[in-house]
């Protein structure tokens, strides 16, 4: 958990990015000029659908507040099925969340092209609301 020096709560949110689509809608984000906060951490990957859903309980167990697993539109993914694979997990892992006692809103998934970069910067403004809503995430953290 990160405080800010005057005591109150900064988030730290793992967005986990495919590299082809919403990577690059970062990139074009950031090419525009477009604001979004600073408590995001990009983890590019080659696919949303590489990605284990592991890897957010450990994000979560090691500090993070909210971990989001962004990807292609479904139907546009470069590899395939990828994103397919991935919104199957994506309800799995949300019932183990909400079966171990932690809030579901702290795993999400969202679908980003790389010519979108008004919608990268839109998500990530909701995804930081989301972690100041949600507050600290105590529960795996502290169960160490």
């Amino acid at each position: 958990m990160s405080i800010e020096k005057d005591g109150g709560f900064k988030p730290k949110i793992i967005v986990i990015a495919c590299n082809w689509c919403t990577y690059a809608g970062a990139d074009l984000a950031g090419l525009n000029h477009y604001e979004y906060p600073a408590d995001i951490r990009i983890i590019r990957v080659p696919c949303s659908g590489r990605m284990d859903p592991l890897f957010a309980l450990r994000a979560l167990n090691r500090g993070a507040d909210l971990v989001l697993l962004s990807g292609c539109h479904p139907g546009d993914c470069h590899y395939g099925t990828g994103n397919y694979y991935n919104r199957r997990r994506h309800t799995i892992m949300r019932e183990l969340m909400q079966y171990m006692g932690i809030e579901a809103d702290r795993y999400q998934t969202s679908w980003i092209s790389g010519a979108e970069g008004g919608k990268f910067q839109q998500i990530m403004e909701k995804i930081v609301a989301d972690a100041y809503r949600l507050g600290p995430n105590r529960k795996l953290r502290d169960a160490r």
